[in-house]
């Protein structure tokens, strides 16, 4: 049998929040494209995605094994958290459901294809429940890779609350979400799926803080993507410093609409690849048929 392709050489991780948008024809997979492909043809265009869907429910092993065989090599998946573990329980006696979300998420270890395993805490998980969080981060396994997205705003006070959980997680050598929004709200919506992305996005304050070797970066965009060009061109910097320094970000590109996030994507590669004009920073489009020849083309 021959080999898949491999996803894309980056110095970086890049992807989107979902690999099943059937609005990606020509961005990412071929038209007429089978849905069950959609996932191979992603690891081809991106080398990471969140798994938001886990949030919500659990898939089977049988489904993290067969995603395992249709990834590509070097194809990273970096899962949410259930809700029942970081929004029901608040990491409170939710050692069976971590139990079983592991086992779940273990095909896709054995076959190294798994990123930084993001716990994205509710907004009303704030300073007072630091003792839950310390206490459910050191009992996680120390051979996966972490990273911990917080959403009450006491988190970002710039004084003694967020000191202490860099510092924790720091310790711990897990990573730091950092979550930007600010292009989704620069001005008011421009269409019904802005609008009601505006009314469910956080507007957490942003950061640039370091906890681990991998930060991972949610950036949420605009539908027309041009508009958060201003946001990437603040980013890429940042993101070419941390390359320059050794360590392997994770960048994720948000839009309102799922279908316009890959060009979202490729716009940010573009900005960053005038930050490291030591790289070639390119990921591919895939192949499009042939337009039938008319008969004034032949003469």
């Amino acid at each position: 049998m021959t080999a898949a392709p491999p996803c894309p050489a980056l110095p970086f991780y890049l992807g989107c929040p979902v690999w099943n948008c059937a609005g990606w024809v020509g961005e990412v997979f071929p038209p007429r494209t089978p849905r069950d492909k959609w996932l191979s043809w992603y690891t081809q265009t991106f080398n990471t995605v969140e798994g938001n869907s886990t949030f919500y429910a659990l898939p089977s092993i049988e489904s993290t094994q067969r995603w395992a065989r249709q990834s590509a090599d070097g194809f990273q998946f970096c899962f949410k958290f259930p809700r029942e573990i970081s929004h029901d329980c608040e990491l409170e006696n939710a050692e069976g459901l971590t139990e079983t979300f592991l086992r779940v998420l273990q095909p896709l270890a054995d076959a190294n294809r798994l990123g930084p395993t993001f716990l994205q805490l509710g907004p009303a998980f704030g300073p007072r429940k630091f003792g839950a969080l310390q206490r459910y981060l050191e009992g996680l396994p120390k051979h996966w890779k972490w990273a911990v997205e917080l959403r009450h705003l006491d988190w970002f006070d710039q004084g003694d609350n967020e000191g202490r959980v860099n510092d924790l997680l720091s310790s711990l050598a897990i990573d730091k979400v950092l979550f930007d929004s600010r292009p989704l709200y620069q001005s008011p919506p421009d269409d019904d799926i802005e609008a009601k992305s505006q009314e469910r996005k956080p507007k957490t304050p942003v950061r640039q803080t370091v906890t681990g070797k991998s930060p991972m970066l949610r950036i949420v965009g605009r539908n027309r993507v041009e508009l958060t060009d201003s946001f990437f061109r603040q980013w890429a910097p940042i993101v070419a410093k941390w390359i320059r320094d050794g360590m392997i970000p994770y960048v994720f590109t948000h839009a309102p609409d799922d279908a316009n996030a890959p060009a979202l994507a490729r716009r940010f590669l573009s900005i960053l690849q005038q930050e490291l004009p030591e790289y070639v920073l390119t990921i591919p489009r895939p192949p499009m048929p042939m337009q039938q020849l008319t008969l004034l083309d032949d003469i």
